[in-house]
């Protein structure tokens, strides 16, 4: 039977233990570094050589003093001593004397081990042992004599402790106590040690908790957020979690997955300044309008990839490849009408009829001659090309020296022609992503229009792209094509 209550003890403790990993528990336990005062009383039930159905109860009461160590954990241990006084007694008509009723004193000390099982709610497990002094006594209050009257009994309790302020708690116990000697009852009849089964409530006060403003769990010393909303739970310094270290706490946080070091909004979005649904740490067009249709780079979208974004491109389906001016336009630089990239009689004269290709009619020819005096040309540049190898380090957008040579000559020529217009676009090979290369192909040509803008050249003069990897000249898979797309090509289109 003994064995059996000990089992039952065992059982409910490890039910428990397993229900509070179910829960939400504070992160630690209220009385953690306390010392503990405890006053209990409650029933007994004797187990012993009497009938132990006759259900005779008694009563017990004592009182405790604790110290649970300082860890900051949901779990809480300690030491215990104790006091105890009460009484226990049994009936059974078949013994002699047929009552009996035992007066006990008891000292002792064990180990207390605690959990929580929420904010109120803290079970835990005693054992310990304790000296016994016992005066059994029969139905008429005379003493029965006993070979031995002290003893030393072996205890295990569980307990409940439910919080009623951060330094009290009420108690709900039960305990089985087993001595080591046969004498509660006054009787030596069996090989079991007579035992007793008690329950007990009561009140306890620990004598320096600390207190948790907040309710989050952390002590108030510990707590880095001492004002941390009441149910939000926070992490070991007291603080809500913020998983995405954006500063922004995840119950508040409509973005909960920002990568680390990029800005956000008091929601934890990312920010995005120009409201186009691009957040700022992707967006490579920070500036653009709003209202402006945007790719998934948050630039203005061009669908015809020349260049020219959407929004400004008054020929929206400019064929891939072809030059345009600054209004997404194919270029016509002999202005008969006849886009360039058709155009397979680019330099006609000015005023000369041209069938579908751009080359001119055979009898408009002979008007011209006849009508037109000669005029001697003036030689153009039409396209010049500067290789990136020589023009610019490795991966960079600065200009090396070796390029002024070809620049200065065309600087000369700009300003001959002060009402020329030129395209400058940059390529690069297919190496890389290709929004880098797009990044760096802008940030070369652009060198150029800085270039020229330093040699007295207007900057409205120029129409500057970015044109990355998407027009190569040469085969991408050889050392040599690859150098050959690595390009800025200026481009005079008036």
């Amino acid at each position: 039977m003994k064995a059996l209550y000990t089992f039952v003890l065992m059982v409910l403790f490890a039910s428990t233990v397993s229900y509070t990993q179910g829960l939400e528990v504070p992160l630690y336990h209220p009385f953690t570094g306390t010392v503990v005062l405890t006053a209990e009383a409650g029933p007994n039930l004797t187990y012993t050589d009497y009938k132990f159905d006759a259900f005779q109860f008694d009563v017990t009461g004592r009182g405790l003093v604790e110290y649970f160590f300082p860890f900051h954990s949901t779990s809480i241990f300690g030491i215990r001593a104790f006091g105890e006084a009460g009484y226990v007694k049994g009936k059974d008509d078949s013994k002699i004397p047929p009552k009996f009723r035992t007066s006990v004193m008891k000292v002792g000390g064990g180990l207390v081990y605690g959990l929580c099982l929420n904010e109120v709610v803290f079970p835990y497990i005693f054992a310990g042992g304790s000296y016994d002094w016992m005066a059994p006594k029969d139905e008429n209050g005379n003493a029965i004599a006993v070979p031995d009257k002290q003893q030393f009994s072996v205890i295990g309790e569980l307990g409940f402790r439910f919080a009623i302020a951060y330094n009290m708690s009420v108690n709900v116990a039960g305990s089985m106590h087993i001595g080591q000697k046969d004498y509660l009852d006054g009787l030596k009849k069996s090989s079991e040690s007579d035992a007793y089964f008690s329950g007990v409530v009561g009140l306890s006060i620990a004598l320096n908790a600390s207190k948790d403003t907040d309710h989050d769990g952390i002590p108030d010393e510990l707590d880095k957020c001492p004002d941390t909303p009441i149910g939000i739970r926070a992490d070991a310094t007291g603080c809500p979690p913020d998983f995405d270290h954006d500063g922004v706490p995840d119950y508040r946080d409509k973005c909960s997955l920002t990568p680390e070091g990029v800005k956000v909004d008091e929601n934890g979005c990312p920010l995005d300044s120009d409201h186009d649904g691009v957040p700022d740490y992707i967006d490579m067009c920070p500036g653009t309008r709003e209202g402006i249709s945007v790719d998934e780079y948050g630039c203005p979208k061009d669908s015809d990839g020349d260049g020219v974004p959407d929004y400004l491109d008054q020929c929206p389906n400019t064929p891939k490849g072809a030059a345009v001016d600054i209004h997404g336009c194919p270029l016509d630089s002999d202005g008969d009408k006849v886009p360039d990239y058709k155009d397979k009689c680019p330099n006609t004269p000015a005023g000369v009829q041209v069938d579908e290709f751009g080359c001119p009619l055979v009898k408009e020819k002979v008007e011209v001659i006849r009508e037109v005096p000669v005029i001697k040309e003036v030689p153009v540049e039409k396209e010049i090309v500067l290789s990136a190898g020589t023009s610019f380090a490795t991966g960079k957008s600065v200009l090396l020296p070796a390029a002024s040579g070809v620049l200065d000559q065309l600087v000369k020529i700009m300003k001959e022609n002060a009402q020329s217009t030129w395209i400058i676009e940059g390529h690069t090979d297919n190496v890389g992503s290709k929004e880098k290369n797009k990044k760096l192909s802008l940030a070369r040509a652009q060198a150029v229009q800085k270039y020229f803008a330093n040699k007295g050249i207007q900057k409205e003069r120029f129409t500057v792209r970015g044109l990355g990897s998407d027009f190569p000249v040469a085969d991408n898979s050889t050392e040599d094509g690859r150098s050959q797309n690595r390009r800025v090509s200026i481009i005079r289109v008036k």
